[in-house]
């Protein structure tokens, strides 16, 4: 179950017609005549689902004509290509963007159907989630192996489908090693250059994949926080990924108990998921704050922590001192939620789930 389940389901309830352009037959007829592609598919429906709609001759402008002909039209693609200048250029006033990501963790826990989420059924349900992921076939699966498969499954369609044919890459197993580096190493500062040495490949080409994988939504960058140009760190990114299923898979690990990269991971995917775009912070004397999130003109910073004995971080004072928050969060895995006051700062210990619950207030 994923996206194209989920948009099969949304065509019943509708009076809808769902078009797969893998279909060699569909994107025929859209690329020979546009006119007999819409006879076809679209006479008669209110709601045409266009399914990985990048793959047809001159889109964009072939679905100009579909809008200004009244059609109402769903278009999805499994990367942000969709969003390029080849179609959305061409569509620009008509259309409104949605990104369907992997289940969070409040989607998690009702696709689980548990009713009563104690302290240990959430720590259950976060380490779970933390090692297979999102993705709802691997949430809804119970056999562990079977999660394994499917995650592969999906890695390998990802690297060869969607990312190296939308992205024109030839070379296959080096993207595929280039994924297996960033998994490796999620969550440390990128250095360009050591990672194109370490791959054997030019910075032109780490930054072709690294592009391809983050726009396909198997990567994202996150960039520093900094005000300060001469005491902080002002260019080099981390590199996560959106669904720590596959960052296990990729890396080939599926640890017993959770480390502290992984959690900061799955963190930072909730953070994305509710719609956040968080930075990190850190200064040339090695302070650092492991997430910041910008909200209403304030800067709130989220230090990640497996466990938690109710103290603050040495970093934290410091950003907290530099920056003069309202708020700051002390997130953690196994902990006891409490609050403490530095200055005018209120910094609440927290879990995940009640963390993004705090930031949507």
């Amino acid at each position: 179950m994923g996206k194209t389940t989920f948009l099969k389901e949304q065509a019943k309830t509708e009076k809808a017609a769902y078009v797969l352009f893998d279909d060699p037959d569909v994107r025929d007829l859209f690329d020979a005549d546009i006119k007999k592609f819409e006879r076809q598919y679209l006479e008669g429906v209110e709601v045409a689902i266009l399914d990985e709609v990048q793959y047809g001759k001159d889109a964009g402008i072939k679905l100009k004509y579909l809008f200004e002909q009244g059609r109402t039209i769903w278009l999805t693609s499994s990367s942000e290509i969709l969003l390029g200048k080849e179609i959305l250029s061409y569509l620009v006033g008509r259309v409104s963007l949605v990104k369907l990501y992997p289940f969070s963790l409040s989607e998690f826990l009702v696709a689980r159907a548990l009713a009563e989420i104690t302290p240990v059924v959430l720590q259950r349900s976060i380490w779970e989630q933390a090692l297979y992921g999102g993705y709802p076939k691997v949430v809804l699966t119970e056999d562990v192996e079977l999660k394994k498969i499917i995650l592969r499954d999906l890695f390998e369609t990802m690297i060869l489908k969607d990312i190296a044919k939308t992205f024109s890459i030839e070379d296959s197993r080096a993207l595929e090693e280039g994924a297996r580096y960033f998994a490796v190493n999620n969550g440390a500062i990128l250095s360009y250059d050591s990672a194109a040495t370490i791959l054997k490949i030019s910075f032109i080409t780490l930054k072709k994949y690294l592009d391809a994988m983050e726009k396909s939504y198997l990567l994202t960058r996150i960039l520093p926080f900094c005000n300060n140009k001469n005491k902080e760190i002002s260019k080099q990114p981390k590199v996560y990924f959106v669904d720590t299923g596959l960052r296990n898979i990729i890396a080939r690990h599926f640890p017993a108990e959770l480390d502290g990269k992984l959690f900061e991971n799955y963190v930072l995917g909730e953070l994305i998921k509710a719609g956040f775009t968080p930075k990190y912070w850190r200064t040339k004397s090695k302070a650092e704050v492991d997430f910041i999130v910008e909200q209403d003109n304030q800067v709130i910073p989220i230090e990640v922590k497996l466990s938690t004995e109710d103290t603050i971080e040495r970093s934290l004072h410091s950003f907290i001192e530099t920056y003069h928050p309202q708020r700051a969060f002390v997130v953690f895995y196994k902990g006891e939620e409490t609050e403490k006051k530095i200055s005018q700062c209120r910094v609440l210990f927290l879990d995940v789930k009640r963390l993004i619950e705090e930031l949507k207030k």
